[in-house]
């Protein structure tokens, strides 16, 4: 579009360029021609608009069932987590041809998780998750980089990201030891925090019922409905009195410098991994749930 303008330009410039003797008349336009060629380029950019909508909506969606990796920032380094609990710094395995979700947050300042050669580049922000997601199509070993200044040694905070074979990556999955999945983990954390305390699966709970609440719809106390994804599982637990659900007294206490990244990471896993309870007097209310 820009090279016909500009060509179009071009060519009107050396036409109607000023010559000795010649003076300019005055040129009655027409309707027709006008609209015609402000109507043709607004269907082509609404056109291109639509095209590239789709393919941001796409990339932006991550698709279900995809592998689940959590990513915590900090100066300046990258620690990854599987779901099945490997842990890894400045380096992360994937398996090729299946789709990764990547659930990043940041420790301190804000950072960019960059793969040049997959097309993906999305800020990590302290205090709440961002996700990316990307499927690679080929083996191989790929540069990662922090896209954000982040201080002095930003120009270090780098990476690989290591795409292998089905078979390699299983192989590669099962020869650490990991102290469980990170789901297992989180459920550690729950008991040692005192969370079953209050957080029953029965009707006497103090705080809500979490069986089944990941993903579903949340009707609180001043009467907003919101999703309960990462990031709000993430607020209730270092500000519970943010978002208090219906029916429930703000008598959760604060986490907030009480558990590090790391351990929130493996409670937000924890909750996710919880299945409804069927049948029971507390399946009826999964709305209300979670401080």
């Amino acid at each position: 579009m820009s090279a016909a303008i500009f060509t179009m330009i071009l060519i009107f410039a050396m036409r109607y360029r000023r010559r000795a003797g010649v003076q300019a008349e005055q040129i009655e336009g027409s309707t027709a021609l006008e609209i015609t060629w402000s109507v043709v380029p607004l269907g082509i950019f609404m056109v291109i608009f639509a095209w590239g909508a789709v393919i941001y909506f796409q990339e932006r969606t991550p698709p279900r069932g995809a592998n689940e990796v959590y990513v915590v920032a900090k100066q300046w380094m990258w620690k990854l987590e599987h779901e099945e609990g490997q842990r890894e710094i400045n380096e992360l395995h994937v398996p090729v041809g299946r789709d990764v979700k990547l659930i990043m947050t940041s420790q301190d300042v804000i950072h960019s998780f960059y793969i040049p050669a997959f097309r993906i580049k999305q800020d990590v922000l302290p205090g709440r998750y961002t996700t990316a997601w990307f499927r690679a199509t080929k083996p191989g070993v790929y540069h990662l980089f922090c896209a954000e200044y982040c201080g002095t040694q930003h120009s270090g905070m780098i990476g690989q990201i290591v795409v292998m074979e089905p078979a390699q990556y299983q192989a590669w999955l099962s020869g650490g030891t990991p102290s469980g999945s990170l789901a297992q983990n989180g459920e550690t954390i729950f008991q040692q925090l005192g969370c079953p305390t209050c957080h029953r699966s029965d009707v006497q709970g103090r705080g809500p019922n979490l069986q089944g609440v990941f993903g579903k719809p949340v009707l609180l106390e001043d009467g907003r409905t919101l999703v309960a994804d990462e990031n709000y599982v993430r607020e209730s637990i270092l500000s519970p009195s943010a978002k208090v659900v219906k029916g429930f007294k703000p008598i959760m206490p604060v986490f907030q410098g009480l558990v590090s990244e790391e351990q929130l990471t493996a409670l937000v896993a924890y909750i996710k991994s919880l299945s409804p309870v069927p049948n029971s007097a507390s399946a009826a209310k999964p709305q209300e749930s979670k401080d």
